[in-house]
C-alpha cells in the first residue's frame, strides 16, 4: 500500500535529481526494500518525508561510488598508458642482461647460475664441482664484476 501511493511521485523526484529514469526507478525500489527491511512503521510520523529523505540519502551515496569508480577507473587508464613505457625499459634490459651474461666465460656463468638461479651456497657449489669453496667464491666474485662493468658502460 504504502509502494503504491508514494513510488511514482519517488521516482519522479528522483528522475527530476539524475536526469535518468533507469537509476531512479532503481533507488526508488532500493529505498522500499529498506523501509520492509528495516520495518519502519507506516504511522509513525510522516513517512512521504521519511521517503523522500531515503531517497535523497541513497542518490548522494550512489554519486558518491560513481565518483570513486571514475576516479579509479582513471588512474588505471593513466597506469596502462604509462607501462608499455616502463615494459620496454625492462625489457630492453632484460635482454642486455642476458647478452652479457651470455659472455661470461662458462665456468663463471656456471656458478653464477647455480648460486643466483638455483639458490645453493658456494660450499654446495663446490661439493658439486668438486672444487675449493675459494675457487667458487672468486668465480662468482669475477662474474659479478663483469656483469656491473658491462651494464654500467652501455
Amino acid at each position: 500500500m504504502i509502494y503504491d501511493l508514494h513510488f511514482d511521485d519517488l521516482r519522479r523526484y528522483l528522475t527530476f535529481r539524475s536526469g535518468d529514469q533507469d537509476l531512479s526507478g532503481d533507488i526508488a525500489q532500493n529505498v522500499f526494500m529498506k523501509v520492509w527491511i528495516k520495518k519502519i512503521e507506516i504511522g509513525s510520523g510522516n513517512i512521504k518525508s521519511l521517503l523522500f529523505k531515503m531517497a535523497t540519502d541513497e542518490f548522494i551515496s550512489h554519486i558518491r561510488k560513481k565518483k570513486v569508480e571514475k576516479e579509479y577507473t582513471d588512474s588505471i587508464d593513466i597506469r596502462l598508458m604509462w607501462e608499455p613505457q616502463i615494459d620496454d625499459g625492462l625489457s630492453n634490459k632484460k635482454q642486455r642482461f642476458e647478452k652479457v651474461l651470455n659472455q661470461l666465460p662458462e665456468k663463471q656463468k656456471i656458478t653464477l647460475m647455480m648460486n643466483k638461479m638455483q639458490g645453493l651456497t658456494h660450499k654446495e657449489i663446490a661439493e658439486i664441482l668438486n672444487l675449493s669453496q675459494k675457487a667458487i667464491e672468486k668465480r662468482i666474485r669475477l662474474a659479478l664484476e663483469t656483469l656491473k662493468q658491462n651494464l654500467n658502460h652501455r
